[in-house]
């Protein structure tokens, strides 16, 4: 079943617009971006029977659909590419063993607790946003599973890792175990490899 709905998505850009006209030139994310999807769904006539938010910074979804577990995502600054998609935080591996095979179950492990991951970004062009909503695929950040990785700095104790994901010849995007501050990152997720749901401008 889709839950993003004509709907919901006509819904959530009109209520991307009217943070935009209290916070001018700050696109919203973190718990704000959280609050406008929940905000959504509830106005959307879709065919569920709950919409709850759920804990914040649980390792688990931000927001569930009628059962359905959504993970939310933001890449709002001025750096952003339209192109290739940057996710600061998939995860934290605070714990556990620092090598490939136990960062890389982790982070499947934690993936296993969405049904969808969905993505606002905001492209600049002022005195234009171009925003994408996107539906990033779970079984695309999967295809880290049994990867080589490669040690990318020398530094005393942990190193961090990252490997690069090809489909076949084609680079998918780059994954990034950080030992600097316990996170994976994945990098230069190509656009074309997920769906976008909507687009809109805003003017700022």
């Amino acid at each position: 079943m889709d839950i993003f709905t004509p709907q919901f998505l006509i819904t959530l850009e009109g209520l991307v617009k009217m943070h935009h006209s209290i916070y001018h030139d700050v696109p919203p994310q973190g718990i704000y971006f959280e609050r406008l999807v929940k905000e959504a769904f509830t106005r959307s006539s879709i065919p569920f029977t709950e919409v709850k938010a759920t804990t914040r910074n649980a390792p688990k979804a931000d927001i569930i659909v009628g059962g359905i577990r959504l993970s939310l995502k933001t890449e709002t600054g001025e750096s952003t590419k339209p192109d290739s998609i940057t996710i600061t935080k998939l995860c934290t591996t605070e714990k556990g063993p620092w090598e490939a095979e136990s960062l890389i179950n982790h982070a499947l492990s934690h993936l296993s607790r969405y049904d969808y991951i969905l993505m606002l970004r905001s492209v600049w062009e002022r005195p234009v946003i171009h925003y994408q909503l996107i539906d990033i695929p779970i079984t695309i950040l999967k295809m880290i599973e049994g990867k080589e990785m490669e040690t990318v700095e020398r530094r005393k104790g942990k190193q961090s890792l990252a490997a690069n994901i090809h489909d076949g010849d084609k680079k998918i995007f780059r994954v990034l175990f950080d030992a600097a501050d316990g996170k994976c990152t994945v990098r230069n997720l190509l656009v074309s490899e997920c769906q976008i749901l909507t687009t809109f401008d805003v003017q700022i």
